[in-house]
């Protein structure tokens, strides 16, 4: 891996190191690297600082054959201001003492953590994510609850953030979280730049449990399909689970049973994920009031929107407006 501390004084960004570790996962690192590390003179001095520590003395493998070493060691965490997980050895691996104390040093200063796959286990063994919700890769998800039973994981959703700390699913679903950070640091447009760097879209609909291995077979020529598109064109209707079923042709039980098995999520979580989606959409279009917001997506009222806002993205929709507006007038300047 080509070593990237020379960037480091040309910018004045956010610090984000990755950590390095022998049996490295080749792809979730590139992930990082690719989104943090890789030159972007059109976003100006200020974008991301961008550097790698080991955790492992001497010589390190990651998957595919390839040797890696590290700009520098475990003492790099306590200067950064992201520090990321790009997977780990295994589910039952152990995670090193030291590790574990640097991590929750760096979090009670102000860094963001964050993980990918695997990694999650990494963050998990800190103890900061007691008491939260985590996600990691479904088929470690069993693991992570036996492991970490003070830990509510998610195997539903492709990321979810608590007290400055996210977790991803699978690999890919990594590419959505770091996206996710490059947006919230500066703005939609921003976020958007980079997504179409990669080709991909700056936000994917859906979560990792269309992925499962559970095929849900129609049942008595039944489908859930239609309903997310009919909420998504009238999200304003007052979309109770009464309702949802009634559209389904459905009683509420077998209607609660069904999306579930569909979609990974109960509908009021989904319900509430699409309504944040829209709002985020809303926010960046214009200069409606939160009011007017909140009762176009459905929420009902500004309290109402804000609370459901921050506890999905983790900043409130002023932050999130304001952040799109800075970017916004950085890109016309």
């Amino acid at each position: 891996m080509p070593n990237t501390s020379s960037h480091l004084p040309c910018l004045t960004g956010p610090l984000v190191v990755a950590l390095l570790y022998d049996q490295l996962c080749t792809f979730e690192f590139g992930i990082v690297a690719e989104v943090f590390g890789l030159s972007r003179p059109e976003m100006g001095e200020n974008w991301y600082r961008f550097a790698s520590f080991a955790v492992d003395d001497g010589p390190m493998r990651a998957h595919g054959g390839l040797q890696i070493t590290a700009d520098a060691g475990p003492e790099l965490i306590d200067r950064a201001d992201i520090i990321i997980v790009p997977g780990w050895k295994g589910a039952n691996a152990s995670v090193p003492d030291d590790l574990c104390l640097r991590l929750r040093a760096a979090h009670a200063r102000g860094a963001r953590l964050a993980s990918i796959c695997s990694g999650a286990f990494v963050l998990a063994a800190t103890g900061l994510l007691n008491g939260g919700v985590a996600t990691t890769h479904w088929r470690y998800a069993d693991a992570m609850r036996s492991q970490y039973p003070d830990v509510t994981v998610d195997d539903a959703s492709l990321y979810r953030s608590h007290d400055r700390i996210y977790t991803s699913a699978g690999s890919a679903a990594g590419i959505d979280l770091m996206i996710e950070i490059v947006r919230q640091d500066f703005g939609a447009a921003a976020a958007n730049s980079v997504a179409r760097r990669l080709v991909m879209p700056a936000h994917r609909t859906g979560g990792q449990a269309q992925f499962l291995e559970r095929p849900v077979a129609k049942r008595d020529g039944v489908e859930i399909s239609p309903l997310p598109d009919a909420i998504r064109s009238d999200l304003s209707r007052a979309w109770t689970i009464a309702e949802m079923a009634r559209f389904c042709r459905m009683s509420e039980r077998t209607f609660l049973r069904r999306f579930t098995e569909a979609t990974g999520a109960a509908p009021g979580q989904w319900l509430t994920n699409v309504k944040v989606d829209a709002a985020k959409q809303r926010l960046c279009q214009g200069r409606e009031q939160m009011e007017e917001i909140a009762l176009a997506v459905g929420f009902g009222s500004a309290h109402t929107l804000r609370h459901h806002f921050r506890q999905t993205i983790g900043i409130s929709p002023a932050e999130y407006r304001a952040r799109f507006m800075e970017e916004q007038a950085r890109t016309l300047a």
